[in-house]
């Protein structure tokens, strides 16, 4: 995010705590993540100590601090989805990706998050991709899902 743009958020918003996190939410839209420059332009503005804000960042799942993929997906982690073998699911898309929960993988497409529950206990286990819900998954299912998701 160019300076600028970070001056135009700025100027919307007061110089107190009480505006970090909306700015932040402004921060993160355009690369898609905070940078470390755009944090700790918040916290000049914000009258803070940079740790403030880096704390604020990471305590809400909202806010990412490095980039995403054009592609998120959510493996649930919930009870439902646990007894019904989300756990080998969830293995077989990490090595499917290369990559461990919060990560990208290395060609931009995917973020892999978990969640403790998606909210469809009776398709578990299930994984959303971008709004997608696909359930009742066994781990020789992915596969196919993750190259399906890859050319819509």
């Amino acid at each position: 995010m160019e300076k600028r743009e970070m001056e135009e958020i700025f100027s919307r918003h007061p110089q107190q705590r009480d505006a970090l996190l909306s700015i932040l939410q402004e921060l993160q839209g355009n690369p898609g993540h905070l940078t470390p420059e755009a944090m700790a332009a918040a916290a000049t503005h914000c009258r803070m100590h940079p740790v403030e804000v880096y704390g604020a960042a990471t305590f809400y799942a909202q806010f990412k601090l490095n980039p995403v993929g054009k592609k998120t997906v959510m493996v649930c982690q919930g009870t439902a989805c646990h007894v019904m073998g989300g756990a080998q699911v969830l293995d077989e898309i990490k090595m499917r990706l290369g990559v461990e929960p919060g990560a990208t993988t290395d060609d931009g497409m995917f973020t892999l998050e978990t969640v403790a529950c998606i909210g469809a206990c009776a398709l578990a286990p299930t994984m959303v991709i971008d709004g997608d819900t696909h359930g009742t998954l066994k781990p020789q299912d992915v596969k196919e899902v993750l190259n399906a998701a890859r050319e819509a």
